[in-house]
């Protein structure tokens, strides 16, 4: 029986007025029926763009396609090459055969229509029901991805649900007409440990149930083991290994395929240096040793307290009367008191919506305090305004959910990064400016000679690392990291969280390190503080909260982990 998808000896080019980059060379790989297949590699490494050319969602131009066919046999039909199908065709297959998560829901929803509609709107087109029943269906698939209160979500607009609410519903319009093939292209990426699980069980379910055909991307390694059968490595746009899961990660052949397993924080003792992949791929480097030792002590040069919450709350109005007045209220910050010493990495964890991102931007006064105090070095930071709070923005900064988003597309990375420098005097002329810029793009392990470019033209992972880049361009004192390491593949994770670690050592600043992934947040931190319901609910030493934690919350939080590779 013929597979499913069949890429054969698949080249794409991508060609601009300049030059002319080689993004897949000559892939060629199936999936069954009732199949997950992991594509695994790093952010560039061409696993979106083989995702993306199935669907014939790339622009072309600039993709030109070298070589290859791509074979897909739906319900036992004689396979066609996609490549082939003209637009009318390829919009009754999007969606409907061939479904897909993307990488950021933020961007992939329509802001001016409610989440509710875009999913019926899917329905509508391709399942021909009408109003009322597509409105129950999606109802249905609301409640199937665990979205809490599907009727209110249904009615909202995507900027008024969490980063993780907003991926299960962008799960919900894949999977709400049943397709023969899934691409999911890291679709728990956003979503917390419990609800990954959850979501990861349903793709389970529904492909066992279906016989679906599931192409599952991630640079999550844990998730490959708890989910695929079979795992396809890729590395600079060609396959460098393939085989069952189980027998890439108990025997991996590729030198490259050993250096993503290595990275993984899990495999590591809190503050060891992680080795990253040149270790393994460049002649005469070793990974790295037990000396890269990095403690709390190297790091933290004062105990003093740098920033502390006092009795801090966060409402906001849910309902309001005939005269505005609010009636209801959503308490996403709820009396929380904490402190943060210097030099300190607090790791902050819990469900999303749980308020973790809110109470990060209040800190910073991007959203205001409905009442409470921020003492920000000795300052009263809720009190300040005007030039005394402009001031102190340079000393604060955080670094955003949503790379994409918090980039402006006109302007160049470069320019982006040099623009609060410009703010705030940094560099005495523009030359002085560049070479500032050329320097964070090395850190941030990206050739300087990109600083030219503009956001569309990176990947999810490359677009991360810019805003570190730009958020540790004024020196902060104390960063705010919202889900900073979220989008990045384990091997280029583990170069931010070395950088991190580097960069904490050198200059001495303190963070607030807020993450779903408590393998990630227990590496980094030294104490760890798990929010639920905008309560804090337990806090404390991380290795003591993550090997003993006391609330069944937290304990619900350690067992949602995969655990598929130790």
């Amino acid at each position: 029986m013929q597979p499913l998808l069949r890429i054969e000896d698949l080249s794409i080019d991508f060609i601009s007025e300049h030059s002319s980059v080689q993004a897949l060379q000559h892939i060629s790989l199936t999936v069954e029926r009732g199949e997950v297949v992991a594509l695994v590699g790093e952010s560039g490494s061409g696993k979106s763009i083989t995702s993306l050319s199935i669907l014939q969602l790339l622009p072309a131009p600039p993709a030109v396609y070298r070589s290859g066919k791509i074979l897909f046999a739906p319900d036992g039909e004689q396979a066609e090459d996609l490549l082939q199908k003209d637009k009318y065709t390829l919009q009754l297959i999007r969606g409907n055969k061939i479904a897909m998560i993307f990488q950021e829901p933020m961007t992939s929803l329509n802001p001016v229509l409610t989440c509710g509609d875009q999913v019926m709107e899917a329905i509508r087109l391709h399942r021909g029901l009408n109003k009322a029943e597509a409105k129950a269906k999606t109802l249905e698939w609301f409640t199937r991805v665990k979205l809490p209160d599907p009727a209110g979500v249904f009615n909202r607009y995507p900027h008024q649900i969490s980063g993780g609410q907003k991926q299960r519903v962008m799960i919900a319009m894949a999977m709400c007409c049943e397709p023969d093939l899934l691409i999911c292209d890291e679709p728990t990426t956003a979503l917390d440990v419990t609800v990954q699980k959850t979501i990861l069980q349903l793709i389970k379910e529904l492909q066992q149930q279906s016989g679906m055909g599931v192409i599952f991307i991630t640079h999550d390694l844990g998730v490959v083991a708890e989910i695929a059968g079979r795992a396809i490595v890729l590395y600079k746009g060609s396959i460098v290994e393939q085989n069952s899961v189980k027998e890439i990660f108990s025997n991996p052949q590729h030198p490259y395929t050993q250096a993503l397993i290595a990275c993984r924080p899990v495999n590591h003792k809190r503050g060891k240096r992680l080795p990253v992949v040149s270790d393994f791929l460049e002649p005469g480097s070793a990974p790295a040793s037990a000396a890269n030792q990095i403690s709390k002590t190297d790091i933290a040069g004062s105990s003093s307290t740098l920033l502390s919450a006092e009795n801090l709350s966060v409402w906001f109005p849910l309902k309001r009367n005939l005269f505005g007045k609010p009636t209801a209220w959503m308490k996403a910050v709820d009396d929380v008191s904490f402190s943060v010493q210097k030099g300190e990495t607090l790791g902050l964890v819990g469900e999303s919506g749980c308020g973790k991102t809110t109470l990060g931007r209040t800190l910073l006064r991007l959203i205001e305090p409905t009442s409470g105090r921020i003492i920000y070095n000795d300052q009263n930071l809720s009190a300040l305004k005007g030039d005394a709070l402009n001031a102190l923005r340079k000393d604060i900064q955080i670094i955003f959910q949503d790379p994409y988003s918090s980039l402006n597309p006109r302007l160049s990375i470069g320019s982006a990064i040099a623009e609060p420098m410009k703010v705030h005097g940094i560099g005495g002329s523009e030359k002085e400016r560049r070479e500032l810029v050329a320097d964070l793009l090395e850190k941030v392990n990206l050739p300087a000679s990109m600083a030219g470019r503009y956001p569309h033209e990176f990947s999810g992972g490359q677009r991360q690392r810019i805003v570190i880049a730009r958020a540790l361009a004024l020196n902060p004192s104390f960063i705010v990291c919202d889900e900073s390491v979220s989008a990045l593949d384990v091997s280029v994770q583990a170069q931010v969280l070395n950088l991190l670690n580097d960069l904490k050592r050198e200059f001495g600043f303190t963070v607030i390190f807020i993450s779903h992934d408590l393998s990630v947040v227990r590496y980094i931190s030294d104490r760890i503080m798990v929010m639920n319901k905008g309560k804090i609910v337990e806090s404390g030493d991380a290795d003591q909260v993550y090997l003993h934690p006391v609330t069944a919350y937290t304990q619900n939080l350690i067992a949602s982990i995969p655990k598929g590779i130790i």
